[in-house]
C-alpha cells in the first residue's frame, strides 16, 4: 500500500528527485514543504539519501475505497480558459510536473498556430494532455499507453469531462496503431523516446508536428539528434526546472 511522506521544509528540485524515486502524486505545499504519495517498494531511507535528509515522516495512505489508485487530492486543471477535471489516479499527468506543464504549453501554441483534425498522445497516462487537445478544439484524439491502469484513469478522465465520444484509447506503443497524424505527443523518458524513434517519426505525418517531453535536459541533445538524423527539423526547445521539451517538424 502506498504511503505518504509530508516535508515542511525540502531542498530545491526535491519535487523531481521524489518524481524519479517513482511517487506516485506530488504536491508542493506553503513555504518551501513538499507533499508526496509513494509506492511501498521505495524505502524512506532512500528518500532520506536522496534529499539529504535524516528522517521522512511518513504516515498511510488513505484511499476512497479497496479498488482506490492513488492521488494526494483530486485537482482540477488549467486548460487555457477551460478546466479539466480529473479522477484520482496513479497514472502519470496530474499537471503539476513540469514535463506536462511543458507539454501544454506547446500543445496550445501549436493548436493555436495550426488547429490539426486529430492528435496521437503516446503513453497516455491520465490522458491530460488528449484531453486538453479535445479542449482546445481538436475533433479527435487517440491515446496509447502500455499499461492498462493508464487506460483506464484516461477513460475515466475523459468520462467525467464529457470526451469519451471523441478520445479512442489503444494498448501499446507507437508500433500498436497505423497511419499518421498531424500532431504526436510523446510524454514519456529520455530512454524509450530514443528506443521508439524511428517508429514514432513514422507516425508523424506530413509536414507535421511531433513534441517530445520527460526529457532530462542534459540528455536533451542526444534525443534532439536522433530526431533531426530521422528527418525531423526542430522548431523549439523549452526547460523548466531541468526538464527539456522539443517540438520538431516533420521536413517531408
Amino acid at each position: 500500500m502506498p504511503y505518504r511522506i509530508d516535508l515542511r521544509t525540502a531542498g530545491p528540485g526535491a519535487l523531481d528527485r521524489l518524481i524519479d524515486l517513482g511517487a506516485l502524486d506530488v504536491e508542493p505545499l506553503p513555504g518551501s514543504g513538499v507533499a508526496a504519495l509513494m509506492p511501498d517498494r521505495v524505502r524512506l531511507d532512500d528518500i532520506a539519501d536522496a534529499l539529504g535528509l535524516d528522517r521522512v515522516p511518513n504516515s498511510p495512505a488513505i484511499g476512497r475505497d479497496s479498488d482506490s489508485v492513488w492521488v494526494l487530492q483530486p485537482r482540477p486543471i488549467r486548460v487555457g480558459t477551460a478546466t479539466l477535471v480529473m479522477t484520482d489516479s496513479a497514472a502519470f499527468g496530474t499537471g503539476l510536473h513540469p514535463t506536462t506543464a511543458l507539454c501544454l504549453e506547446a500543445l496550445q501554441d501549436l493548436v493555436a498556430a495550426s488547429p490539426p483534425d486529430r492528435v496521437l498522445d503516446v503513453g497516455t497516462g491520465s490522458g491530460v494532455l488528449a484531453l486538453a487537445a479535445l479542449l482546445h478544439g481538436v475533433p479527435r484524439a487517440v491515446g496509447i499507453d502500455t499499461d492498462p491502469d493508464a487506460l483506464h484513469a484516461a477513460r475515466d478522465n475523459a468520462r467525467m469531462n464529457g470526451l469519451d465520444d471523441r478520445l479512442q484509447l489503444t494498448h501499446g506503443g507507437p508500433d500498436s496503431v497505423t497511419g499518421v497524424w498531424p500532431l504526436v505527443l510523446a510524454n514519456v523518458l529520455a530512454a524509450p523516446l530514443i528506443e521508439m524513434a524511428p517508429v514514432l517519426v513514422r507516425r508523424v505525418g506530413r509536414h507535421g508536428r511531433l513534441v517530445l517531453s520527460g526529457i532530462p535536459e542534459s540528455v536533451a541533445p542526444d534525443v534532439d539528434r536522433v530526431y533531426r538524423r530521422l528527418g525531423m527539423q526542430r522548431l523549439d526547445r523549452s526547460t523548466r526546472a531541468g526538464w527539456t521539451a522539443l517540438v520538431m517538424h516533420a521536413t517531408w
